[in-house]
């Protein structure tokens, strides 16, 4: 396939090599002193040396700089940190590079740069982006790695407030990249779990917006289309990871569900996020493991969207059939049917999880109003793998 740009909803590069773009990327938009965020575990891989050999052609720790102590599930003291580092650096931009986790960290710092206010005055309630010193913000580049969250393409991070153990979300317009670079040849030493559970992930969100209740046609035409791709291409980069246009479909997908999402999420992530912040589980994979349960819990609520996917997506038009279809690739992708069979269910607290989940802002873009009751309903199906 051939490289293109386009820009909606940032400006997007895309295509087999487009990282060796990344000079003229950082000219353009007049960063001359980058951080590049990443996780640990990225910095051996052929991925980060193709970004190293790409880009910058000063020395590290002089003219650009690296931060890689980012975890799976990001906490307020990893943006904090790195933030006050970009700082003492002078850094002047910010590179996100890898999964989810680094991206929401790389935007985190970006966006705290000079800020006064503590990073929880910024949640996603009410205006409180108002708040922030826009004038403060870095620009950000982002540069995935796998295919799910589309943080790429979205204005908020998730990130763990430590000393409650609730995963928040922080919310600017301008959490959005400057611009994004999204190149297949970066994804093709994902191994398959982690392609599966990610591509879930992105289902997930094109899913939960396609359902969300209220009138945004332009999000739902979006996330047809997004999980149209992943029908088709999911599969094919599970089984060959180095199958460029299935890995481009993927890259897609995942930026299409997180643009889609504006409109709304839903119980699925209300879900996953306690259990994520609680038992550091993958976001994608439990996402996966809820979305039956959330699917029948709604049933009357979906059921015309649902026959509406499966008319887009080819499939036979019932609500059954859809759900079918789900359980049909965890099986193929060995994603657990039960929650429990991943977490110890005698340290899940479902008092504590189904109020977090309740309070998470996901609740509200539920297709089916939601009690703290439900949540744990959910919860408790989950554990013994019973459908609604």
């Amino acid at each position: 396939m051939e490289s293109t740009s386009f820009s909606f909803p940032t400006n997007v590069v895309v295509g087999p090599g487009v990282i060796g773009r990344i000079n003229e990327t950082l000219i353009s938009i007049g960063i001359h002193r980058p951080m590049v965020v990443t996780d640990a575990g990225l910095l051996t891989t052929d991925s980060f040396k193709k970004l190293t050999a790409a880009f910058l052609p000063g020395e590290l720790n002089r003219d650009w700089f690296l931060y890689s102590d980012v975890q799976p599930n990001p906490t307020e003291a990893n943006t904090r940190g790195a933030a006050e580092l970009a700082i003492e650096k002078g850094c002047d931009g910010i590179i996100g590079f890898g999964g989810g986790s680094a991206l929401d960290v790389g935007k985190g710092i970006a966006f705290m740069n000079g800020q006064s206010r503590p990073i929880w005055d910024f949640e996603d309630i009410g205006d409180y982006w108002k708040r922030a010193d826009e004038s403060k913000i870095c620009p950000i580049i982002a540069i995935p790695t796998t295919a799910g969250t589309g943080s790429e393409t979205g204005r908020a991070s998730a990130i763990i407030n430590e000393e409650t153990g609730v995963k928040k979300i922080i919310f600017h317009p301008k959490f959005m990249p400057t611009i994004v670079i999204l190149d297949p040849k970066l994804t093709i030493d994902l191994p398959p779990r982690i392609t599966a559970s990610t591509g879930m992930d992105a289902l997930a969100h094109n899913l939960e917006a396609f359902c969300a209740p209220g009138f945004h046609p332009m999000a739902d035409g979006i996330a047809l289309e997004g999980m149209k791709l992943i029908k088709n291409s999911l599969k094919k980069a599970v089984k060959n990871g180095k199958n460029l246009e299935a890995r481009s479909d993927m890259l897609a997908a995942a930026s299409m569900g997180s643009t889609a999402f504006q409109k709304g999420l839903g119980a699925i992530h209300s879900l996953s996020h306690p259990v994520n912040a609680q038992f550091n589980i993958h976001h994608g994979l439990s996402n996966a493991i809820f979305m039956p349960y959330v699917l029948t819990f709604n049933k009357y609520e979906i059921s015309n969207k649902i026959i509406s996917i499966c008319d887009y997506l080819g499939l036979e038009k019932s609500f059954e059939s859809f759900v079918k279809w789900t359980m049909d690739l965890r099986e193929e992708f060995n994603i657990p049917h039960k929650i429990s069979d991943i977490i110890d269910q005698d340290k899940m607290d479902l008092e504590k999880l189904s109020e977090m989940a309740f309070e998470d802002p996901s609740t509200g873009g539920n297709p089916k109003k939601l009690t703290k009751k439900d949540m744990k309903t959910m919860y408790e199906h989950s554990i013994s793998g019973e459908l609604f």
